[in-house]
């Protein structure tokens, strides 16, 4: 047995799935999705084929051709699920099997859960490693499969999938119920595989661009999101021609775990994006970067995550540069280094080994060891690497790297080799090892500069040491500059200083989550005594684990007070929190 993902069970001696077939059925009212699950191998097996699979029941196996098979399905390993082994000595194998209501990709959302109120909704999330939970397949990125998916549900509802849109089909046999035929003619690996469904609308925003969202919120995800287009347009600029047809959007419920999830031609987005004032909207600029780094160019395992988010983190930033900005980027770049200085210092506590970029995580669930270290750190390394060779030479090695590894999943090992190859001269000034196997950042890492960032940091920190600042110095802010500002402020504050930013600012009521969440860590820590109500209520609103982990954990730092509300508000709003949201709240709690 061949093995080369730790958190997988698929046998790289074995064949590899390169086409499924599934047809879902979903139940809302017992929460589970009954399915059948056809795959299909590029080349025949010779006497098992092993396959994922977490809380799954399995009701048959059978060839390609209907003839029942003999398989095995072993105990469950708490993180990596049970192995499904199949004997065949053919090329397609079916699997039916329902899924559990506790499905670690699947969050089916109740009425009252949703901007609505009137209909369910359910969303699927399989990064890292939790496709396994809706259907057999080998989950791991170094599969890559195409899909046709059949998605049978009410009929007053509407389901959308990543994936390109085949049709609607009324269901003679079952007249309340009507399915959606969805195909993904590129391949993909199973975290990328996503579907929602529940009252959902949609608008055109261009040519290849269309916002899903429920109705109520449609009109503002069209308006914050209206430029997108442009947004693609600048990418292909940087990057190349965009290879998914259609870059479309959907607007999540809030209990959606993240900021985005780049599922190709449909990517999820948090409705905490929609700020009123497109100042959010660099999320998307990630999401989209994904396409060539990450959805295109893929990393071999979790072991090697940061290969699709350092990546991703660099070309998101030079999106954002070509629309906004040398000083913009300069300001995300900022932001970036005290959010992962502030991972790499909780980490090291934990295990100073997770500050390196590759990670060997066997045993270790990817959940519960998520940080920005692989985003930011490898941005940086990325950056320091075109600091030693220029921009047009280093323009020329991404080039090179996205048409080298296109539509494959790779390791940290083939980075390293690609780039001593492609890149010799910036090799020779950067000590790759230091940065790819040693921990924490190193001294000579690249810092952000800019003259505005530089005056808004001298601010703060005069600020913090007692110089009140011009209230008029700090209404000409924008948000990015509230975003900075508050990020270089002491993390706890004198109650009489929270009292007034929030009064003159208004910062306890922001429409952008990132300054509100800002404010309310430094304040919720600090006792004053507003913060408690507005951060709890803001826990209840969302679910993007980017603000409910700093809000509970600046409650619980804040000593009884702090920790009675949080786990009081934990009661009270876990029920809405993705399973995985759940987990790590629990986590933070104690619980």
């Amino acid at each position: 047995m061949v093995t080369l993902d730790p958190h997988s069970y698929a046998d790289a001696a074995e064949p590899d799935v390169k086409h499924t077939r599934l047809d879902l059925d979903l139940d809302f009212d017992t929460r589970t999705i009954t399915g059948t699950a056809r795959l299909e191998l590029d080349r025949a097996a010779e006497g098992a084929l092993t396959l994922d699979t977490r809380d799954l029941a399995i009701t048959g196996v059978t060839d390609g051709d209907g003839n029942a098979l003999e398989y095995e399905l072993a105990q469950r390993d708490p993180i990596k699920g049970a192995r499904l082994r199949v004997n065949t000595n053919g090329d397609a194998v079916v699997v039916r099997y329902s899924t559990s209501p506790d499905a670690s990709a699947i969050q089916w959302l109740e009425p009252a859960m949703t901007a609505g109120g009137a209909a369910p909704y359910v969303f699927t999330q399989c990064q890292a490693i939790h496709a396994r939970s809706v259907f057999p397949c080998q989950d791991t990125p170094r599969v890559r499969a195409t899909y046709h998916t059949t998605i049978h549900l009410p009929r007053d509802l509407v389901a959308v999938m990543a994936a390109a849109p085949l049709r609607k089909v009324e269901e003679a046999a079952r007249p309340d119920r009507v399915h959606f035929e969805f195909e993904m003619p590129q391949p993909i690996p199973s975290y990328l595989f996503a579907f929602a469904a529940g009252n959902i609308a949609s608008r055109d925003l261009g040519e290849r661009t269309r916002v899903y969202a429920e109705p109520e919120v449609l009109d503002d995800a069209a308006w914050e999101f209206e430029d997108v287009g442009s947004m693609l347009e600048r990418a292909e600029a940087l990057f190349g021609a965009y290879p998914w047809d259609r870059f479309d959007l959907l607007v999540m419920p809030p209990s959606f775990p993240y900021g985005g999830m780049e599922n190709p031609r449909l990517t999820f987005l948090t409705p905490t994006l929609l700020a009123k004032d497109k100042s959010l909207v660099g999320v998307v600029a990630h999401e989209l970067a994904h396409s060539w780094t990450g959805n295109l160019v893929t990393n071999a395992s979790m072991n090697d995550f940061w290969l699709n988010e350092g990546w991703t983190v660099y070309a998101e930033r030079r999106i954002v540069e070509a629309l906004e900005g040398v000083e913009t980027r300069a300001m995300h770049a900022a932001l970036g280094r005290d959010a992962l200085d502030r991972d790499v210092e909780r980490l090291t506590k934990k295990d100073p080994m997770l500050t390196r970029l590759e990670n060997d995580l066997a045993g270790v669930d990817p959940d519960e060891v998520y940080s920005l270290v692989p985003y930011e750190k490898g941005f940086l390394l990325l950056v320091a690497l075109e600091e030693a060779v220029g921009r047009e030479a280093f323009d020329a090695f991404l080039a090179k790297y996205i048409e080298r590894f296109a539509f494959s999943s790779i390791t940290t090992a083939d980075f390293e080799a690609f780039a001593k190859e492609a890149l010799p001269e910036g090799v020779a000034k950067v000590d790759l090892a230091a940065w790819i196997h040693g921990t924490g950042v190193p001294d000579d890492a690249p810092v952000a500069k800019s003259d505005k960032l530089d005056a808004i940091r001298a601010l703060a920190q005069r600020y913090s040491s007692g110089e009140r600042p011009d209230a008029g110095q700090l209404q000409a802010f924008d948000a990015m500059s509230w975003q900075v500002f508050l990020s270089k402020l002491p993390k706890t504050m004198a109650v009489e200083e929270l009292k007034w930013l929030d009064e003159t600012f208004a910062l306890a009521a922001s429409n952008n989550y990132e300054i509100l969440v800002g404010f309310l860590a430094i304040a919720a820590r600090s006792g004053y005594e507003p913060a408690f109500a507005a951060a709890s209520a803001t826990l209840q609103h969302v679910g993007r684990m980017k603000y409910l982990r700093p809000l509970y954990v600046a409650l619980v730092e804040q000593g009884e007070r702090g920790k009675a509300v949080a786990k009081e508000t934990f009661a009270r709003a876990q029920a809405g929190y993705h399973p995985v949201a759940r987990s790590v709240i629990a986590g933070v709690l104690g619980s």
